[in-house]
């Protein structure tokens, strides 16, 4: 935990699956940590000189996005009409300052243009068109469907087509819940936490999960904790887990570790599953999850940043690494 004041935290997620070492040979292991390695290593060269939590969240968030191996930004998965459709959110802890784009199809990173919208504009949600033209407008690249396409994504696609008979959009392969992001603590005592999502491979044409909904799969709030969830984004917002686990800790007056517990409890009883990540503002860190591993990371000053993919579900009193 952290105890001083000129102390920081970062912590990260990229999704949550059945992850068993039998999957993955060497390579393909040391690939997938490497990305996470390279996240915490973004947004600590912010954390550590005195940076903004909230742009350490853009810059671990970023790196993650422009990664195939994950579902975000670059690797993100297709839609039921074989398209990429990206949501994503970023909040500020300090005056709950929020913004958010969902079904983007050209925006290289969607969370930077989330900060956009947060900053530059009125409004929390952009969403489609008028997200990437919001986007465009002040600076954010945009990119052509080429760029978002990856054969591994593809496949994955026309497997999903293939298994559904009826030609009607699935509910996401099983065990398989695809979001990345990022919780922070800076050394001002700020909180922020992010969220970036390519969806359920084969959902239907204009969903939406939780990702970039604010109190749903994002929330931060510097009296209590900032979080990022991954899972089935439905049950999450049916259950508002972010904000939930802000209420239970500022209301219920329950710890951080304890109320990250009861969200998933909570997610889990409505049919759910998935996983979080949660810091609070004495920067103490919560990853619990429900599925057979989560990719995660995390970094705080004096420490190398440490990665993982495996791990039981279910253990949320501890960080395993």
């Amino acid at each position: 935990m952290a105890s001083e004041k000129e102390s920081f935290v970062l912590a990260i997620h990229a999704g949550c699956e059945n992850i068993f070492p039998e999957r993955f040979t060497p390579e393909l292991e040391r690939e997938r940590l490497e990305v996470l390695k390279t996240s915490l290593a973004a947004g600590r060269a912010v954390l550590e000189p005195g940076g903004a939590a909230l742009k350490a969240v853009e810059a671990a968030v970023q790196v993650l996005e422009d990664s195939p191996l994950y579902n975000a930004g670059r690797g993100s998965v297709f839609s039921h009409d074989g398209k990429n459709e990206m949501d994503a959110a970023i909040m500020d802890g300090h005056g709950l300052q929020a913004g958010a784009v969902a079904g983007t199809t050209r925006i290289k990173n969607p969370i930077s243009a989330a900060r956009l919208v947060m900053e530059q504009s009125q409004h929390v949600l952009l969403i489609g068109e008028g997200a990437e033209d919001f986007a465009g407008r002040h600076g954010i690249e945009l990119e052509e469907p080429a760029y978002f396409f990856s054969p591994e994504r593809w496949e994955e696609y026309l497997r999903a087509r293939r298994e559904n008979q009826e030609d009607e959009p699935v509910q996401g392969r099983s065990g398989e819940y695809g979001t990345v992001g990022a919780v922070a603590l800076d050394r001002r005592n700020n909180l922020a936490a992010g969220s970036s999502t390519g969806g359920m491979t084969d959902k239907r044409h204009g969903r939406v999960g939780d990702s970039p909904i604010i109190g749903a799969g994002v929330f931060a709030d510097n009296a209590t904790c900032a979080v990022s969830c991954t899972g089935q984004g439905e049950h999450f917002m049916r259950s508002v887990a972010a904000h939930r686990l802000s209420a239970l800790m500022e209301l219920g007056g329950q710890g951080l570790e304890e109320a990250a517990g009861a969200v998933l409890l909570k997610v889990q009883g409505l049919g759910g599953q998935g996983g979080l990540i949660a810091v609070d503002r004495a920067g103490r860190v919560a990853m619990p999850f429900l599925t057979q591993g989560m990719y995660r990371g995390l970094v705080r000053p004096g420490e190398p940043p440490r990665a993982a993919m495996y791990g039981p579900p279910g253990t949320w009193t501890h960080i395993r690494f």
